[in-house]
């Protein structure tokens, strides 16, 4: 009988090994459709319009909208406690009218604003249509007010970017990986979030911890199902990042089959009444997300600086050849990385869904955001893309002080390039040496 050499041996419980690793990546992959398919997808007919009516930073509530079309009886609403209204209509051009008369004393439309506009709902995906007013008597108006309201919601929109930023920067970091998809894990926070708390009926809280550890898993499953294989095949990186935009075509179109084109809320916390601290006002929940990101991202960065496995990543981010020859299981730590960028990208859709509400592209419609953090701050550093971040969040907000909202994400776009041409390698971006 012929006995198995020793390379023999480690060869085959290897594989069995790596068999084993890509079995539990399918199962929680496996996981985490079955639960997105347990949800009832809405028609692809419908979609839905939806905005909010905001002045001087005070949401306007009780303002009556209705909405028509040839032949058809208009619908009508009123906008929440927060500004918020919305109707779901089948495809085609509607007719959109805000009725002034129920503005409140001392607000009208801006200047140059219809009452009427036409919105156009295609293929049952959701549309936005805005109204913007000019500055009420309320005496809340001033450019100071305002300055202060858009620098406070920026500061909240910044660190949920930040949240998503973090965990592409890191994995970029340690893998190289310019992940297209990123958004897409975003979205499936917002997603899970979504299925146990409207579907299973837990409260939002429970279901959002579920849904950051559900997400973590799913990181963890990609990896070792798909980016770990090319890895050790030796695939590119270009045709890596190619690899991401069709796996973030595929999971989002995906998502638009399980979850339907609308946009949903979740049962807790909407149409909330804002809190004023001087001129600012802000949603207890908004106060919370802005709380629990802090705490994550400042739990992150410890991590980075204090513990064994931080260290390990950032010896990995810089030269992984050298850490693995010190003894460090790269495959490991690029692991943890995963579970924990995934994990943080998820919590940024649950926050950025409750404020928005949840729709099948709610990541990939702030990934260009997160790029252009990660991109300003410096590739490949988690302390750059929450500086980016933040520079992001706030200048897309103040930039409405003097032009269109329309036009909000150019001015954070113009800062990313102003901040190249000066910084090639970002704002804490490190020169590297060629050769």
């Amino acid at each position: 009988m012929i006995q198995p050499t020793p390379a023999q041996l480690l060869t085959a419980e290897t594989g069995g090994i790596v068999t084993r690793a890509r079995a539990i990546a399918l199962g929680l992959f496996a996981a985490i459709a079955v639960t997105l398919m347990l949800a009832t997808p809405a028609s692809a007919a419908d979609g839905q319009v939806s905005g909010r009516l905001v002045n001087a930073g005070q949401p306007l509530s009780g303002v009556e909208l209705s909405i028509t079309q040839e032949g058809v009886a208009p619908r009508t609403t009123a906008s929440d406690a927060d500004g918020r209204w919305e109707f779901v209509v089948p495809s085609g051009v509607w007719a959109l009218t805000l009725d002034e008369a129920t503005l409140p004393d001392g607000v009208s439309l801006r200047e140059g604003t219809p009452s009427t506009r036409s919105v156009t709902i295609k293929d049952g995906l959701p549309a936005v249509a805005n109204f913007f007013f000019g500055v009420g008597s309320t005496g809340q108006g001033s450019d100071l007010d305002r300055a202060a309201q858009l620098g406070a919601e920026g500061l909240r929109f910044g660190l949920i970017i930040a949240l998503a930023a973090i965990g592409l920067s890191l994995i970029f970091g340690t893998t190289g990986l310019t992940n297209f998809a990123h958004g897409e894990i975003v979205t499936a926070g917002a997603l899970t979030a979504w299925f146990l708390n409207v579907l299973v009926g837990l409260q939002l809280i429970l279901a959002g911890i579920l849904s950051v550890i559900l997400v973590g898993l799913f990181g963890a499953a990609l990896d070792k199902g798909l980016w770990g294989p090319l890895r050790r095949r030796g695939t590119g990186l270009i045709a890596a990042m190619i690899v991401s935009i069709g796996l973030a075509i595929l999971l989002r179109y995906f998502y638009l089959y399980l979850f339907g084109g609308a946009t949903r809320p979740f049962n807790d916390y909407s149409g909330l009444a804002g809190i004023q601290i001087g001129p600012v006002s802000l949603t207890s929940v908004d106060y919370a997300s802005m709380v629990i990101a802090v705490v994550v991202l400042a739990l992150v960065i410890f991590a980075l600086l204090r513990t064994r496995l931080g260290k390990a990543t950032r010896a990995v981010s810089d030269n992984p050849a050298l850490a693995a020859a010190s003894g460090i299981d790269v495959e490991r730590v690029i692991t943890s990385v995963w579970i924990a960028g995934s994990a943080c990208a998820g919590l940024a859709g649950v926050l950025l869904a409750i404020s928005q509400q949840v729709s099948f592209q709610l990541g990939f419609q702030i990934l260009l955001l997160v790029f252009a953090a990660v991109v300003m701050g410096g590739l490949g550093t988690a302390y750059g893309a929450l500086v980016g971040s933040l520079i992001v969040g706030m200048l897309i907000q103040l930039s409405t002080l003097v032009i269109p909202p329309e036009l909000k994400n150019l001015g954070a776009l113009a800062v990313l390039i102003i901040v190249l041409l000066i910084r090639p390698n970002g704002i804490l971006g490190r020169r590297e040496r060629v050769g």
